[in-house]
């Protein structure tokens, strides 16, 4: 195509020199002819005038030799002033004596356009007897020579523009019809560029060369017809599912061609942008705001596209944006065809929030469990030490409150680590093995180990039990623990000289297990993350530290273990109520789960 055009470019150009060179010929020519013609035409009426002056002094000659010397002066003038009067082209006549003294001199004509004479022509009297009786001057006007040399000259202009004109005509219709074929070719080409495959030339008044050419292109042509038509079903389910798998792809996805146009956007990336249903498409993905009014993808895109291509191939473009309180990790990759041709790029975008969260979870994690394990620990070393350098300077009664500071202390290292070594257990999916045991057993043996930490708030346990409750298979240990991390919260949020209220019961066929306090109570926004991992409410009211995991490991136990059901009633102000629920039937292949 380009080839072609730039031919067609050289044709025209040598075409519109070939019509200045002739141009330029043809006026050299009419130049040269009419200053030729100008010269001949000078050159006749020098001579016609010439003519006219002899004639003349050959009839003054005749008059002067006819009538006497007194007469001589009145005849002159009288035939001159005629002469002058008939003929317009003579603006004067004069006459001179031997001696060149002026005898008349007819008056020049005023109403003649040219008022001074254009040519100046002399001739001596001679008399009969050869004798030179003076002579006759003639003055010439020329304007006959000026009314011939202007309609020569526009004749001349008239035949060489005609002649021009004819010439640059024949030239541009030979030129269209040398043209008309390439253009005819140059369409069909297009035709087939646009993806109109089957289109046909037609052989009308064309050479036979070009004609074969023509047959070829229309062969051509049906070829990538009929290929088309065999492979359009291929390609268009190829291409459905390429855009099914990228619609369907877990992560969000938006291609963009090497214009930074938005050609597909999956319904995950949508959901993530909060797009409407197309709303990017054929725009520019620059044009993107976050939630905060930024151009989140302007600058990548332009450090992006900053980069060597082989660099991003290797190292694709990684960074981060918020939307809406969500964090979105983008990749930008380049996109290639087979033939390695850069076609544009796709950003892969990728929820992040959660990961977030959890790292921001395992800081704060982290951060509690080291103060909460350093708390005990220096509690106990400064207990210890002190009974081991002073405990004979103290009596019975101190070194019991001493003691049983240390095992208050020891009880509560024992239980986070135990959380702990849960936590790590079930996030390594271990095995918790189901026995038949005793349900009244679990919440007596959990009540007896927590009975230590009422004692320093003065708090009141009371229970409530259900009779006749049958013993079923669970994890002993597992709801031992779970239990009893709920009465440690609620002997940690109740106030001093409270009661803690714990109630067994069935509920059909399930036991339901709850413990209530007198606490601060939680708000409704909480209530719904209080068992997630690493989750604590902080506020002016409930600033007590922990590791955020005793109420995940209950719902863990009780939900993925137990196939039970774990809940919270509270309301801010007026204390909370945890309690979950467990299955009494169990199947054998439910005994022991991972």
């Amino acid at each position: 195509m380009n080839k072609q055009q730039v031919s067609l470019t050289t044709q025209n150009r040598l075409i519109i020199s070939g019509l200045i060179l002739s141009t330029i010929l043809i006026v050299a020519i009419a130049v040269f002819a009419i200053f030729n013609i100008q010269k001949k035409l000078n050159l006749g009426y020098q001579n016609f005038g010439q003519i006219v002056s002899k004639v003349l002094a050959i009839e003054s000659s005749e008059l002067a030799s006819d009538f006497p010397e007194q007469k001589l002066y009145e005849t002159l003038k009288n035939h001159a002033d005629k002469i002058v009067q008939t003929h317009n082209d003579i603006v004067f006549i004069e006459f001179r004596n031997p001696q060149g003294k002026l005898i008349y001199k007819t008056a020049e004509k005023t109403d003649n356009l040219q008022k001074t004479p254009n040519i100046i022509v002399s001739s001596p009297m001679i008399t009969k007897d050869a004798v030179n009786s003076g002579s006759v001057t003639v003055g010439l006007s020329g304007s006959i020579i000026n009314q011939i040399s202007s309609t020569t000259r526009a004749s001349l202009l008239f035949v060489f523009t005609v002649a021009w004109v004819v010439f640059a005509f024949v030239i541009l219709i030979n030129t269209y019809l040398i043209t008309r074929e390439l253009r005819i070719l140059q369409k069909g080409v297009q035709k087939i560029s646009s993806g109109e495959f089957g289109y046909k030339i037609k052989e009308k008044d064309v050479s036979s060369e070009v004609k074969e050419l023509f047959n070829a292109f229309n062969n051509m042509s049906n070829r990538l017809h009929i290929y088309e038509e065999q492979n359009i079903e291929q390609l268009t389910l190829e291409k459905n599912k390429l855009e099914a798998i990228l619609m369907s792809i877990a992560n969000g996805v938006v291609v963009c061609d090497n214009n930074d146009n938005v050609v597909l956007v999956n319904n995950h990336a949508e959901k993530l942008l909060e797009l409407e249903e197309n709303q990017m498409l054929d725009n520019k993905i620059q044009q993107y705001i976050d939630t905060e009014g930024n151009y989140c993808f302007k600058e990548k895109i332009e450090e992006f596209k900053d980069t060597p291509i082989e660099e991003m191939e290797n190292k694709p473009l990684e960074f981060n944006i918020q939307v809406d309180k969500r964090v979105i990790k983008s990749v930008i990759s380049p996109m290639f065809t087979r033939n390695k041709d850069y076609v544009g790029y796709i950003i892969v975008l990728i929820d992040m929030t959660k990961e977030a969260e959890m790292d921001a979870m395992r800081s704060t994690f982290i951060s509690n469990v080291s103060h909460e394990l350093r708390t005990p620990v220096t509690v106990l070393r400064s207990y210890i030490d002190t009974l081991y350098s002073y405990g004979n300077e103290f009596d019975y009664e101190t070194q019991k409150e001493f003691i049983g500071t240390i095992n208050q202390e020891i009880i509560r290292l024992n239980r986070m680590v135990n959380d702990i070594l849960d936590f790590s257990r079930m996030e390594a999916n271990a095995q918790m093995e189901k026995s038949l045991n005793s349900i009244y057993e679990v919440v007596d043996d959990c009540i007896n180990q927590v009975l230590p930490l009422t004692k320093e708030h003065n708090l009141k346990i009371s229970i409530d039990k259900q009779e006749g409750i049958q013993d079923f298979f669970f994890n002993f240990d597992g709801i031992e623990r779970a239990l009893t991390n709920l009465l440690s919260n609620a002997i940690k949020y109740s106030p001093d000289n409270g009661e803690i209220h714990v109630t067994l019961k069935t509920l059909n066929d399930d036991v339901e297990i709850t413990v209530s306090d007198q606490g601060c109570g939680i708000a409704p926004e909480h209530q719904k993350k209080i068992f997630d991992r690493f989750y604590r409410v902080e506020n002016n009211i409930h600033t007590i530290k922990g590791t955020g995991l005793g109420l995940h490991l209950v719902k863990q136990t009780i939900e993925k273990y137990h196939n039970g059901k774990v809940f919270v009633h509270s309301e801010p102000g007026k204390g909370s109520t945890f309690g979950f629920i467990l299955p009494t039937k169990v199947t054998d292949d439910e005994r022991t789960l991972v």
